[in-house]
């Protein structure tokens, strides 16, 4: 038996450990776990819009035995305090692990360049628990300052400092900008008195990205009236104020801290050869230089790949690219096949200034692109919804959508709030209703005339190729039915209005005529057995969605069954005017009609439950929650 342990559930760890349970999934001699303290793996890219209240708390967390449900991976929770390299196993206060092959994944920390009182009188930015300790942290002074009557006090407790303008920092600060209209508007706080303000030691924001985008960042940045201070040597921090330089003491109740990690705490104590704020050097295999068997993934690999001169960057990107060569070569190392070298080839990096505007440098390694607003906010909801189709599928793709375009409030989405939900479901019951009754009432009708004679065809035309005779008589029948009766002048007259009502481009009637050919005409123009079946099941969709639509069952099916029946009676320019209302209002009962005053109400829940307990969709994450 081999045992393979991964050590941390963080962007590396888990996708490492998704490809070794997919290369081994039918190998009983492999054992693969996964050691983490936390029951949960954090996406650390987004916990900006925790802190600022734009998404909610658990959209950032995502359960570790969903992720693994039906895989072949071991989930631990657990803290390791000490790695025994010598003899392969793995400590904590309450266990021993041993492993054949390990790999190391327990990301960063936050550094603090031995500065005075940094550590002690900060809010940390780097963890959930950091994200939410913050949110509760700015509402709080928000709250207090509202009562608070000492004017000193009180723009203390309105002014926030993040340390730090790299990615982290900046993203942060402007999503609190965001968040400070309604935060005045709630607690009857003037805008003008809060106070935001990103500081750096270096020269400029942003540093790795080219100036253009730089400056476009600090121009959305004064614009969300956020004061950007560089070139600060930041000297210390104090209780309740920090020196951004000799001269410029501010008075803040709010300081966060942005400006660097380091290796993990287990990390830095681990007997390696380490560079770079202890980030453990690897071989071109990622495998450490000193243990062998030992694999480094995400922000802990210190590699340098061959014609670069900095070490691979620490982001989520890295890690993806490195899970699956480690994955590769701990399987080549079980089955004795030659290792991979690591080559990455990254895809640019985007960093978001609020919900709705954002920076970014992406394209092909050697051809990038530099994209702000709506595109630069696109490729940021595009790779992080890439990402989490590799971890959970459709399962928390569905689930950032909902929270990033259609469950949020304030049109704080890069969409604005066009796709947000903003009316109660109930109001389209009577849509629902009428469209099913009409399309109910549809059915009825034509079902008497298929009773009279099942093999008289009303709702195919006449083939282009039939005698005139049997076109005008079929051109009769194919008139919708009406109350009254109407002459056969008069229906041949509505037929032909009918036809003409809803034009159709020529290539898709073309299309229609060519399938209709192979499927409900005989070489004379007559109609084919498969025309009077197609005919009935027509007639019988009709009557069964029409039903399904008044009591809600299956709601959402229904109304899009009805646009696809819609579809195919414009197709044969047979559709009236008509036929557009029928269409819009399906496609507004398409979501949310069947949620109030229906059967779903009762049976999507249930069903939901039965749904989510078949092994394929747990595997597979085709649930939502």
């Amino acid at each position: 038996m081999k045992k393979i342990v991964i050590l941390g559930g963080g962007y590396g760890g888990v996708l490492t450990a998704k490809k070794l349970a997919k290369k081994f999934k039918n190998d009983k001699d492999v054992e693969i776990k996964l050691i983490d303290r936390n029951p949960y793996h954090t996406l650390l890219t987004e916990l900006h819009e925790v802190s600022a209240n734009r998404a909610p708390e658990d959209s950032i967390k995502i359960d570790l035995k969903k992720i693994f449900a039906g895989l072949k991976v071991d989930v631990v929770l657990d803290e390791i305090s000490n790695i025994d390299f010598k003899n392969k196993k793995l400590k904590s206060d309450k266990a021993t692990y041993a492993y054949d092959y390990l790999v190391i994944g327990t990301g960063s920390k936050p550094t603090f360049f031995g500065i005075p009182g940094a550590e002690e009188n900060t809010f940390s930015f780097w963890s959930y628990d950091d994200a939410v300790a913050l949110k509760r942290q700015i509402r709080d002074m928000y709250t207090k300052a509202a009562k608070e009557k000492n004017p000193a006090t009180r723009r203390a407790m309105l002014t926030f400092v993040i340390i730090g303008a790299g990615f982290t920092g900046v993203e942060l600060v402007g999503e609190m900008a965001e968040q400070r209209e309604e935060l005045c508007k709630e607690f009857f706080i003037d805008p003008s008195e809060v106070r935001l303000v990103v500081a750096d030691m270096a020269p400029k924001i942003l540093p790795i990205l080219p100036d253009k985008l730089i400056q476009k960042a600090e121009a959305r940045l004064r614009k969300l009236k956020v004061e950007i201070v560089t070139g600060a040597k930041i000297t210390e921090v104090g209780e309740g104020s920090v020196a951004l330089g000799e001269k410029n003491i501010v008075d803040a109740q709010t300081i966060v801290w942005t400006a660097g990690v380091e290796g993990s705490e287990i990390v830095g104590n681990l007997d390696v050869q380490q560079q770079g704020r202890k980030r453990i050097v690897t071989n071109e295999h990622l495998e450490s230089v000193d243990h062998k068997n030992v694999y480094v993934v995400g922000d802990n690999i210190f590699f340098i790949p061959e014609g670069e001169e900095r070490p691979v960057p620490q982001m989520v990107e890295n890690a993806e690219q490195a899970a699956p060569v480690i994955a590769g070569n701990i399987t080549a190392d079980i089955k004795g096949t030659p290792k991979k070298a690591y080559k990455p080839g990254f895809h640019g990096t985007m960093v978001s200034i609020g919900s709705r505007y954002g920076v970014a440098n992406v394209g092909l390694p050697g051809k990038f692109f530099m994209l702000t607003g709506f595109m630069a906010m696109l490729s940021k909801h595009f790779i992080n919804m890439f990402y989490l189709s590799q971890v959970v599928g459709f399962n928390k793709v569905w689930t950032y959508m909902m929270h990033e375009f259609f469950h949020v409030e304030n049109r704080k989405s890069f969409v604005g709030g066009y796709f947000s939900k903003r009316s109660p479901n109930f109001w389209l019951v009577p849509l629902r209703m009428l469209l099913g009754g009409m399309w109910l009432y549809e059915g009825i009708e034509k079902i008497r005339k298929i009773w009279v004679d099942p093999n008289k065809i009303f709702l195919i035309p006449a083939a282009p190729y039939a005698d005139a005779t049997s076109a005008a008589s079929q051109a009769v029948d194919a008139v919708k039915t009406t109350v009254d009766a109407q002459s056969a002048a008069s229906a041949v007259s509505t037929a032909k209005e009918a036809v003409s009502a809803l034009p159709v481009p020529g290539f898709i009637y073309d299309i229609s005529n060519w399938f209709m050919d192979l499927m409900f005409y005989n070489p004379d123009g007559s109609y084919t057995f498969l025309a009077k079946w197609f005919q009935i099941g027509m007639v019988c969709a009709e009557i069964v969605f029409g039903v399904m639509l008044i009591v809600g069952l299956f709601t959402a099916i229904s109304a899009i069954a009805t646009i696809g029946m819609a579809v195919m009676i414009w197709t044969t320019k047979m559709a009236a005017t008509e036929m557009l209302w029928y269409v819009g209002a399906a496609i507004a009962c398409i979501g949310g009609s069947g949620t109030v005053f229906s059967l779903d109400y009762y049976v999507l829940p249930w069903l939901k439950k039965q749904w989510k307990r078949i092994p394929l969709v747990r595997r597979w994450y085709l649930y939502t929650d």
